[in-house]
């Protein structure tokens, strides 16, 4: 009997045209039939013993030399010594056909109860299937597992991705390894089979769209392997790779690589979509929505909390808001994708999906918006690279930015980058989200992060093509001429301080001279600084190596130097006509705010007599009126307070100027308590984690005033915090420059103390620590 399976087995997979589910079928049927034939004549055809299979056999997923994974069930009336002498007889001639056995017998009771405590065993038997003997006692075993499964689910799903996470750390990520594990890696069969369990559990759900044909595809992938390597094995080894390729009729290996990939980046965006919803069911269940008695019948309203204009937050995930109209707004994905992964949250695939069906194309050039969302997208660190796997996969990052699709699962063959080029350019601005204290441009940095290598696979070097490439590609998105060109040479040069400073003498004037020549200014040089440390990072453990840190550090060290000291502020622009005009009207003692649309937000331009906490209750009205604050310019003139706000309405259209001149009149008079409405309307929540806020005292920047610096991750009400703490310790405001760079600000105050002169060295480092109290920074970012 054993010879004849083997032969029926060799036949079956020396076929040619056969698809790999029907052939995996067909293996199942026929081992089936084998087993079956087997118990038979071992005697397991009698009440209260059972052979089932489980796992992937269980599955029905059979590989050409996959192990059998076989139970003998027995009830607890049958004696176990019984049940053994039965599967002696049933394993020995398995044996001999040479077919490798994953064996065990078990009680229904003792199987219920390893299934308890062992989470493989466990995954396994949710995918019971009966083969031969008494069916009664597959389905009672299957029935208790699954109910002890859903009733310890709570407890047990955090052990399951426990386990998920230190298989990720042993086999690497599918998606992204040159030798993947097509089981055992992260987006592997292991993951399919993780979802299934967790789906099973009815605690949460997977997303289904594209799974199956995942799984069947990648399936396919193992059944050549295991043709090519004559053996069992869910490596991929590179000396396999073409010979798997010809199998499947695909072009080389770096297409495998690709296809491979693709499979595990869907594979791998459910599995974090999923655990996503765990988290969610198991830390936050009252967040389903409140019960209400509708007409006698309850029905649930869920919670949903505003992000963005068209953005809502619903049951942990992010959709669109009932008035969101994709057909009209181009900007939508971008600033949802910003607004989810600035909150740590996902986006809801049909939310992707309605998104990627109708929203039109961002016009060329962006609009300074979807330019701001897309830099706050790059900003928000790792749930970032979650959230552009989602949109990628829809089509929308390639929408968005043609010529990306080029770079997705792009290979790399040197054993420096763990990455493909993608995901590469993903992990970069990862890391360079934890350097933006460092530069005085974040935004370029991480322009810079996320683009630094599209010159790979053009054939070229790919820091000249790269750079040769990007004037188009920030033209897209409407970076200006000044900003491309210093992105331009960060792309150029962005290997030229680890290349230099590993190989050369950074103390040598004329390797100093080797950087300077490229970079003669202090901004670009520190943002060159910081995207070298990113990029290395990025590329793996050991490419950012303490003694390559120190080399760097000197080189920059020693550049900075030669290039000498340089501004440190934004000058502050010249009073418009038009503000000469409000300042005009403001003359009497009156509150004139001027409301007015352009492309990019609202420009509200208010003129009022200064008086100490004006520029708190401003900045805090315009929150509470739901504007995001982009940038400003605040100056004394006379006696007159003269504030010009850059400002995005963030839900809605934006508020009538008598309306913000009347609050922050009341404001002003304390007729509204704006930290208390703030506090009220925007509580404190879950964010994701940012580069601490760094608050630092700029003494060269002025002689007219103390010069402070606050570089700091933007919420709302920030600026309100800053600006009440400076009221609050008595200085004057002179001048405020406020910037946000994406979702990062760079805001420059003038401060003057009671006497108009600059602040003595007491009372500055007292503003200092206030500022930092305010915005709970530690005292090492406090400079």
């Amino acid at each position: 009997m054993g010879t004849g399976y083997a032969d029926l087995r060799a036949q079956l997979l020396g076929r040619t045209g056969v698809p790999g589910p029907a052939r995996r079928r067909a293996l199942a049927r026929l081992t089936d039939s084998w087993l079956g034939s087997l118990a038979q004549e071992a005697g397991v055809n009698v009440g209260g013993v059972a052979l089932v299979a489980v796992g992937g056999y269980g599955r029905g997923e059979l590989s050409p030399f996959s192990d059998l994974d076989l139970l003998l069930l027995h009830s607890s009336e049958t004696p176990t010594s019984y049940a053994e002498m039965l599967a002696e007889r049933l394993w020995y001639p398995i044996w001999d056909s040479k077919v490798k056995l994953d064996h065990s017998v078990r009680s229904v009771g003792g199987a219920r109860q390893i299934a308890r405590v062992d989470l493989p065993a466990m995954l396994g038997m949710l995918d019971l299937r009966h083969i031969a003997g008494d069916p009664e006692l597959a389905g009672l075993l299957r029935r208790r597992v699954l109910a002890d499964w859903r009733a310890d689910a709570k407890e047990r799903l955090p052990l399951l991705e426990a386990s998920c996470d230190e298989r990720t750390a042993r086999s690497g990520e599918l998606a992204f390894a040159t030798e993947p594990n097509l089981k055992e890696s992260r987006g592997g069969l292991r993951d399919l089979v993780v979802m299934r369990a967790v789906a099973a559990s009815w605690l949460a759900d997977c997303p289904h769209q594209g799974l199956e044909e995942a799984r069947s595809d990648l399936l396919d992938v193992r059944d050549a392997l295991h043709l090519t390597a004559g053996r069992r094995t869910d490596r991929l080894h590179i000396q396999d790779q073409d010979e798997v390729a010809k199998a499947l009729d695909i072009p080389d290996r770096d297409s495998l690589l690709v296809e491979v990939a693709g499979i595990g980046r869907t594979v791998a965006l459910a599995a974090d979509l999923t655990w996503h919803r765990v988290h969610r069911a198991i830390e936050a269940p009252d967040r389903n929505g409140q019960v209400y008695d509708v007409g006698g019948r309850f029905a649930r309203r869920a919670q949903r909390l505003p992000l963005a204009d068209g953005v809502v937050e619903q049951e942990g995930e992010v959709i669109l808001a009932r008035a969101a109209n994709p057909a009209r707004d181009p900007a939508l994905p971008v600033r949802a994708a910003a607004a989810a992964a600035q909150a740590g949250l996902t986006i809801a695939p049909a939310t992707v999906h309605r998104l990627a069906k109708l929203c039109p194309p961002l016009p060329t050039p962006w609009p300074s918006a979807a330019l701001t969302a897309f830099v706050s997208l790059l900003g928000a660190g790792e749930p970032m690279v979650t959230v552009w796997e989602s949109l990628d996969q829809a089509g929308l990052i390639s929408s968005m930015l043609p010529g990306w699709e080029r770079l997705r699962s792009m290979p790399q063959w040197d054993p420096i980058h763990m990455f493909t080029v993608d995901r590469h350019l993903m992990e970069t601005a990862v890391q360079a989200s934890r350097l933006v204290r460092r530069v005085r441009r974040p935004d370029l940095l991480l322009l810079a992060a996320i683009f630094h290598d599209i010159g790979k696979g053009t054939g070229r070097d790919h820091s000249v093509a790269g750079a040769d490439m990007i004037p188009e590609w920030l033209e897209r998105l409407g970076v200006s001429e000044h900003d491309t060109a210093t992105i331009e040479t960060l792309v150029r040069h962005h290997l030229l301080l680890a290349d230099t400073a590993s190989r050369r003498d950074p103390e040598d004037p004329a390797t100093i001279a080797t950087v300077t020549e490229v970079v003669t200014d202090l901004d670009t040089l520190q943002l060159l600084a910081a995207l070298t440390e990113a990029d290395s990072r990025a590329a793996g453990p050991k490419s950012w190596s303490s003694w390559k840190a120190a080399q760097v550090a000197r080189l920059v060290a020693r550049a900075a130097a030669a290039i000498g000291s340089g501004s440190p502020h934004v000058a502050v622009p010249a009073v418009s006509a038009r503000e000469t005009e409000l300042l005009a009207q403001a003359a009497d003692g009156a509150v004139k705010v001027r409301v007015d649309t352009g492309l990019g937000g609202l420009t509200v331009t208010l003129a009022a007599p200064d008086r100490p906490g004006l520029l708190a209750a401003a900045a805090g009205t315009l929150t509470l009126h739901r504007l995001t604050i982009r940038g400003a310019t605040a100056r004394t003139v006379g006696d007159t307070a003269l504030q010009v706000w850059s400002v995005q309405s963030q839900f809605g259209e934006a508020p009538q100027a008598d309306t913000v001149r009347a609050d922050l009149t009341r404001a002003m008079d304390g007729g509204i308590d704006v930290t208390g409405a703030l506090a009220k309307r925007d509580p404190a929540r879950e964010r994701v984690p940012t580069a601490a806020p760094l608050i630092e005292l700029l003494p060269a920047a002025s002689a007219q005033a103390t010069v402070l610096q606050v570089r700091a991750h933007d919420v709302p009400g920030l600026l309100h915090r800053i600006t009440g703490a400076l009221a609050g310790a008595g200085v004057t405001v002179t001048t405020a420059l406020i910037d946000t760079l994406g979702s990062e600000v760079v805001d420059v105050f003038y401060l003057v103390g009671p006497d108009g002169a600059p602040l003595a060295a007491e009372d500055a480092r007292r503003v200092l620590a206030a500022v930092g109290r305010a915005l709970g920074a530690a005292p090492d970012n406090l400079a």
